[in-house]
């Protein structure tokens, strides 16, 4: 492998995105995974019994959809788009939905109609995504767009939901919020809010079929068809283990750059990477069930994702309870039961369900008594369809994956200072000072989920300053 141009460490979807953009560019590139299977964050495995196949980490992929380089790809993956893209059932019997179409979820918020309309009409598109999911520029095609949207995204999420009266309107906004993993209270939770909403309204929050796995299988077609190679089962943890070349990308997190390429890196700035906040973890329950969830509100039924946590107060007390390192009795659940709408995922006539709860982070808590009480809450007789489940909490993902740190699954707290300037202010976030290493993962812009946008701008960056 003498004469390599790239080497990448980690075949997630960034790892594989940056990788593809150097074999586009005609460059020689070799990625390197430590597990035996690639995906990172986006695997599917059958976990619980024979025939269930349960997506271990991401579920739901609006950002995959919106993603202009994976638009650019064509991947060989079928989107399934349920009937709403969210369901937040309340104890009343109700459930308050979003849908594709923004003036059917403002139809069925009653008195909040004309507030949800007016807040999301004007940020509705692709424009102010294309504006969003890349690294902070000092111009912009779009300042209109963009100040009306930094206007509401700094404020809290209870500050953007004083506009809405009612519940289901406040539910339904704090559990999009929520997926910040912040306290509700903290300045910029609103952007969270308004991104999760938005990306509901424009791709409907869609599974691949088959599970998410087929989104990096695609990806890993590609880069063998431009030449690229994939090793699997080769750990590294030093750059002993990485091959001559003239680049290095990390899909890893700071501190494991720290450790990889410390005798690489000048003290100052492993300094840096060793103070990067990470947040609180999850703990992950998968169901083998013998017929579906049987939700009081019918409406859940035609929900991918069912948000459960009740009110925006109570969603708003466990996310602030769990960066006190505490673990409420009612936790904010995120279910998701894709064999719904996708066969492939369950033998006939049975179901998957998908389920997490925020924890502190490297918490070892089994939270899975909660998780269920959550569910039997808004589903009762919910326990009597599971057959098997399987659990890991945040110190067993960390093992699974070691990008999820502490089982942290965004890739580093979204503080405010973090949200818009990660792994830290930095005019070129994906170089460091030794000009043949570079970070593209989701510790940088535009930070967590699955759209490898983090790989592909590590990746052109390395073009530009390295490999040109």
């Amino acid at each position: 492998m003498a004469g390599l141009d790239a080497v990448v460490v980690g075949a997630g979807p960034n790892g594989l995105a940056a990788a593809i953009v150097l074999a586009q560019a005609g460059r020689s590139v070799l990625v390197l995974e430590a597990q035996d299977t690639i995906g990172g964050g986006a695997r599917t495995a059958e976990v619980t019994l024979p025939g269930f196949r349960h997506d271990i980490c991401s579920a739901i992929h609006p950002m995959a959809v919106i993603s202009p380089f994976f638009k650019s790809l064509n991947l060989d993956v079928e989107w399934i788009e349920p009937r709403y893209a969210i369901a937040h059932p309340l104890d009343d019997g109700r459930a308050a939905i979003l849908e594709r179409s923004l003036d059917a979820t403002s139809a069925g918020l009653g008195s909040d109609a004309r507030a949800w309309h007016d807040l999301f009409a004007p940020l509705l598109g692709d424009t102010l995504f294309q504006e969003i999911l890349r690294p902070m520029r000092p111009f912009t095609r779009h300042p209109i767009l963009l100040a009306r949207f930094g206007f509401e995204a700094l404020r809290s999420a209870f500050g953007v939901a004083r506009r809405f009266r009612q519940d289901p309107a406040r539910a339904l906004l704090a559990g999009c919020a929520a997926h910040a993993v912040r306290p509700l209270e903290s300045a910029g939770t609103g952007a969270f809010a308004l991104t999760f909403a938005l990306s509901g309204h424009l791709t409907g929050w869609p599974s691949p079929k088959h599970g998410s796995q087929r989104i990096v299988d695609s990806l890993a077609a590609k880069l063998r068809s431009l030449g690229g190679e994939i090793r699997v089962s080769t750990p590294v943890r030093s750059m002993r283990d990485i091959p001559e070349s003239r680049v290095v990308i990390f899909d890893v997190t700071p501190r494991q750059l720290a450790a990889i390429a410390g005798d690489a890196l000048p003290e100052r700035y492993l300094r840096k990477l060793r103070r990067y906040k990470y947040g609180p973890g999850v703990f992950k329950v998968d169901f083998a069930l013998n017929g579906p969830i049987p939700w009081r509100a019918a409406e859940c039924a035609g929900a991918a994702t069912v948000h459960l946590g009740g009110t925006l107060e109570e969603i708003a007390r466990h996310e602030a309870e769990i960066w006190r390192g505490l673990n409420g009795d009612r936790p904010f659940v995120l279910l998701a039961q894709q064999s719904l709408f996708d066969p492939t995922r369950a033998p006939a006539g049975k179901h998957t369900a998908w389920a997490y709860c925020h924890v502190p982070n490297g918490s070892s808590d089994d939270m899975t008594e909660r998780i269920e009480q959550q569910i039997e809450r808004f589903a009762p007789g919910f326990r009597d369809r599971i057959l098997a489940r399987h659990t890991f909490n945040a110190a067993q993902l960390e093992s699974y994956n070691g990008n999820l740190v502490g089982g942290d699954v965004g890739g580093g707290a979204y503080t405010l200072l973090q949200t818009v300037a990660r792994p830290f202010p930095k005019l070129n976030p994906y170089s460091t000072p030794n000009p043949r290493l570079f970070l593209g993962s989701s510790s940088t812009p535009p930070g967590g989920g699955v759209h490898g946008l983090c790989g592909y701008f590590a990746a052109r960056a390395a073009l530009k300053t390295r490999l040109n």
